[in-house]
């Protein structure tokens, strides 16, 4: 397929062109539905939800508030009055507000506070928030601040009052793109190179989000939804880009042909790209173990966007590719390769150094890192789940000051008011007053408690308002909810519900809780059976779950520390410390997973490649490590740069998520992948990729590298060693003709000419089968036998000297190679 789209890289433009503007312009005239579902089956707070709906089953639109304050005298005083009614009044007639409940009618008496200071109105359209237009909520503030004057302050909150502080659509997006551009030319030296994964991710990006909000006509998807599928399609579509993008610069500077290049490629990278991929979706479905409403939307969402991404990947990459040809390097790069040929395929620099160092000390780096991620990880034994609210918005917004106003004037839980909900078995009349009475008058006289007062019945369903003397992130708060469901509603015999907002907060909280091991469970399964079948290992796949968990307690970490604790919200912008929103584990957790196993299965599946080769551990590990350190750190150095940038989002859920991934990803790239992994790798030897005979025999084949190579198609070539003969004897002997058997022959010497006895010479196939095992005699020589011409892989290894391997093709007659075994080097084959 990558040749094909190399190929007709017009068509595969086109129809990507072609999809993107059709499902622009379908997602453009359809408009969104998007629909926030917090309701849990089988909770207190849904049965209350659920009779309120039989009491009350025509919906009005969304309700905001605006609230005013006097310094001096009283919001009743008519020099106040004269100001604010008008105001009031004319809201009411705008079109789209549907009432307006001024503080000086009849009934507003309450919505003065006891001092009389504050007061408030409140506004209710006729649409919910997300309808309400936009122009519409801005004439309203301006309207109702327009009435302040010295002494006099206006402030206005409630949903769609939130609108209007947002920061225009799609500005987190770009500064995450223009920071990952940054990033990619410094990497690639070359502005064409740069593009590609940028091009590549806003393609699979902008397909996604449109197709999303087509798929919110037809079911139910959360507001927050396309903004955590931005958040991982940029991610993501980047990173995949980079990965294969990075491999084909690579082929052509080591002199293949632009498109063998890209096929080869799509062919090792790509395969990489897909099984991640796959990987990543998994991760993400896992949240259906959830069985929550809400999280179905975010899986359909954010799984596109993945899926689009690797699609964008393996089909309008090797398109791009095949349009820029040797452009894709830079001008110095091209004129080297013309001038010096290919470069030598050795790794070197500091990557190969600090692979090199990893092996020398293997634990003093693995304690060093685990250290610091324990550390980090002690946050998070105090992390409390609730829900964020317009008390955690920025001192300066005005839902923020009309929060803490109302707070002041009419108690802290008067931000988050709970409805206990008495169900009177469908008699007219309701439940028995007395009975209600009773109950009301027992809530009255319960700790915690500020206000209470009883709705007129309707359908037999009687609604208690309880406010609180606690605000709605209060622990008390929860205990107060615990209170009304466990001991007083039961002592009081009557059928009632605890219901409202904070009331299904804290349910969405605790069930949460306890359904969150299943899914941890259920990824890490599914994650450890997909690493088992595709490095038959049972030891990678379990380290890999181990690294998993000590990433996601790490980044959960910084979590509770910034947005719990309060370390630099202010600073970052993000408002006030709060506790963690009840959703964002689970969330986060499907995408940490996913994207840690991203790298897991960049880094490990070179290790692998290199142990099927050569069967040393210690070389697989350091020429794994060495060859793809580099490009994951710049990876995560670009998922960093979007993650963080959805801190500009305006919404505290994609703030939170943002920070958290890119804590995550930084501490998994740059500690975990890079250091403590390694390490580890090191310290168990070959038992890394130990796998029982019997279960060998029965997993299926998923090989994320390609098969063996033909032998027409070397993955490297010698260069013609000079003629001559040698001597040696070995256990394998061969001769030069007849059947197509040859040998290979030569020496095997240090540095200054001394021969090696004893060196264990293995001749492998590509796909890592035994051929021939000699050792070499006393002055070094040795012969291994062929059984072909082709293209196969030397390994040698000797005490107290650094094992080699390397690619050598071999022709019809012997070939003469001499192996220099030198210290301390550092010999990666790619």
């Amino acid at each position: 397929m990558a040749r094909w789209c190399y190929r007709h890289r017009l068509v595969v433009l086109i129809l990507w062109v072609g999809t993107v503007l059709g499902l622009g312009f379908a997602g453009s005239a359809a408009g969104t539905n998007y629909a926030d579902t917090f309701t849990l089956p089988n909770t207190d707070s849904t049965r209350a939800y659920d009779l309120m709906e039989k009491a009350f089953p025509e919906r009005s639109g969304d309700t905001d508030t605006v609230v005013w304050k006097v310094d001096e005298g009283t919001a009743r005083d008519a020099s106040v009055r004269s100001r604010i009614e008008p105001a009031l009044e004319e809201i009411g007639r705008m079109k789209g507000v549907g009432e307006v409940s001024s503080p000086y009618a009849a009934q507003g008496a309450s919505q003065f506070s006891e001092d009389g200071r504050i007061a408030y109105a409140q506004i209710t359209f006729t649409e919910q928030a997300n309808g309400v237009p936009k122009a519409l909520v801005e004439d309203v503030v301006d309207t109702a601040q327009g009435a302040e004057r010295a002494g006099l302050q206006v402030e206005l909150g409630g949903q769609a009052i939130t609108r209007t502080q947002e920061p225009p659509t799609g500005i987190a997006e770009m500064v995450g793109i223009l920071a990952a551009a940054v990033v990619l030319f410094l990497a690639f030296g070359s502005l064409f190179a740069m593009l590609l994964p940028l091009v590549v991710a806003i393609a699979a990006l902008g397909t996604g989000l449109m197709a999303t909000s087509l798929l919110s006509h037809v079911t139910d998807v959360p507001e927050v939804a396309p903004l955590l599928g931005s958040l991982i399609g940029l991610g993501v579509g980047i990173d995949y880009a980079l990965f294969i993008v990075t491999r084909h610069r690579r082929g052509i500077l080591r002199g293949m042909k632009p498109e063998e290049s890209a096929v080869t490629a799509l062919n090792t990278s790509g395969r990489a790209v897909l099984f991640a991929g796959g990987t990543v979706c998994i991760a993400l479905a896992g949240m259906l173990v959830m069985n929550m409403r809400f999280l179905d939307g975010v899986v359909v969402a954010t799984s596109l966007t993945v899926v689009l991404s690797v699609l964008a990947a393996v089909t309008l990459l090797p398109a791009l590719l095949g349009l820029l040809g040797m452009r894709v390097l830079s001008r110095k790069q091209r004129r080297r390769l013309a001038a010096e040929g290919p470069e030598s395929e050795e790794a070197s620099g500091l990557a190969a150094r600090w692979s090199a160092y990893v092996q020398k000390r293997p634990r003093t780096i693995a304690a060093g890192a685990l250290v610091v991620m324990m550390i980090l990880a002690l946050p998070v034994l105090s992390i409390r789940l609730g829900a964020t609210d317009q008390g955690n918005h920025q001192d300066s917004t005005t839902t923020r000051q009309a929060y803490d106003l109302l707070a002041e004037g009419f108690g802290p839980g008067f931000n988050g008011p709970l409805q206990v909900v008495v169900d009177g078995g469908g008699a007219t009349g309701g439940a028995a007053a007395g009975d209600v009475d009773a109950l009301v008058s027992t809530i009255r006289s319960t700790d915690g408690v500020a206000q209470v007062a009883a709705a007129p019945p309707a359908r037999g369903i009687t609604v208690i308002q309880v406010v609180p003397t606690t605000s709605p992130q209060s622990e008390k708060t929860d205990q107060l909810i615990d209170r009304l469901r466990d001991d007083v509603i039961p002592e009081s015999g009557a059928k009632a519900h605890v219901g409202g907002v904070t009331a299904v907060f804290k349910d969405f909280a605790a069930v949460t809780g306890e359904r969150l091991p299943y899914f941890v469970a259920a990824i890490i399964s599914l994650g450890f059976l997909l690493l088992m079948v595709a490095f038959r290992s049972l030891v990678v796949p379990l380290t890999a779950a181990l690294m998993n968990l000590i990433a996601a307690a790490a980044s959960f970490g910084v979590l509770v520390a910034i947005f719990q604790w309060g370390w630099g919200t202010e600073l970052l912008g993000i408002g006030k410390e709060g506790p963690i929103t009840a959703f964002l584990p689970v969330i986060m957790l499907s995408l940490l997973f996913g994207l840690s196993m991203d790298y897991q299965v960049f880094l490990v599946s070179r290790m692998h490649e290199e142990w099927v080769h050569t069967k040393d551990n210690a070389r697989a590990v350091r020429v794994g490590l060495a060859e793809t350190s580099r490009v994951i750190n710049c990876a995560a150095l670009i998922m960093i740069c979007v993650f963080s940038a959805f801190v500009l989002s305006g919404d505290m859920e994609g703030a939170m998520a943002g920070i958290g991934l890119a804590a995550a990803v930084a501490l998994d790239a740059f500690i975990l992948r890079t250091a403590l992994v390694p390490a580890a790798m090191h310290l168990l030897g070959n038992s890394n990729w130990w796998l029982p005979a019997g279960l060998e025999k029965r997993l299926p084949h998923l090989a994320v590298e390609p098969r063996e190579e033909t032998a027409d198609a070397p993955h490297a070539r010698v260069p013609d060693a000079e003629t001559g003969t040698g001597t040696g004897t070995g256990t394998g002997t061969g001769s030069g003709t007849g059947g197509g058997s040859t040998v290979i022959h030569g020496f095997v010497r240090t540095p200054d000419g001394a021969p090696v006895e004893g060196a264990a010479l293995t001749l492998l196939s590509k796909g890592g089968r035994q051929l021939d095992r000699v050792t070499s005699l006393a002055d070094g020589s040795y012969i291994v036998s062929v059984p072909a011409a082709g293209s196969y892989l030397l390994a040698v290894t000797a005490q107290e000297h650094p094992s080699r391997a390397r690619h050598v093709m071999v022709g019809a007659e012997p070939l003469v190679y001499d192996v220099e075994l030198a210290e301390d080097e550092v010999d990666a084959v790619n």
